[in-house]
């Protein structure tokens, strides 16, 4: 599931899964949003989408897989990390705690109103009389 992970849903085209066939099938999972690679990390660096998948050998050992496919193949990538902080969906934030509140004086509020005047930016000094191209000396 999407937001039990720290990683990216890849979702391919359906005619990226259908030219890819069986050999694509052990790494998709389903979803309500449709079927998607989960990877830890990704690279879309290049002309191949390389996507770094954690696995397990027949007998228990971590490795990690790395699975690329072309860039064309792939139809949207999507971040489903958890933490909160990046990524796509809502973001939730905690109102502060009492202890964390910070009274500012209605003298600060002033002040932090106060609309100061604008800054005149000097224009280059071009002399109004003597165009740009009598300055040029005569081609030879």
């Amino acid at each position: 599931m999407l937001d039990e992970t720290q990683g990216y849903a890849v979702f391919l085209y359906p005619q990226a899964l259908e030219a890819l066939g069986e050999a694509i099938r052990p790494y998709m999972h389903d979803g309500p949003s449709g079927p998607h690679v989960l990877c830890n990390s990704i690279d879309t660096g290049g002309a191949l989408i390389e996507m770094t998948i954690e696995g397990r050998t027949a007998e228990g050992n971590a490795i990690a897989v790395e699975l690329m496919v072309p860039a064309n193949m792939v139809r949207m990538i999507v971040s489903a990390r958890s933490d909160g902080v990046f990524g796509f969906g809502p973001r939730v934030v905690a109102p502060p705690a009492e202890a964390d509140a910070v009274a500012v004086p209605p003298t600060a509020l002033a002040s932090a109103q106060t609309v100061h005047a604008p800054v005149e930016i000097p224009r280059p000094m071009v002399d109004p009389v003597t165009p740009v191209m009598a300055k040029l000396p005569p081609k030879v």
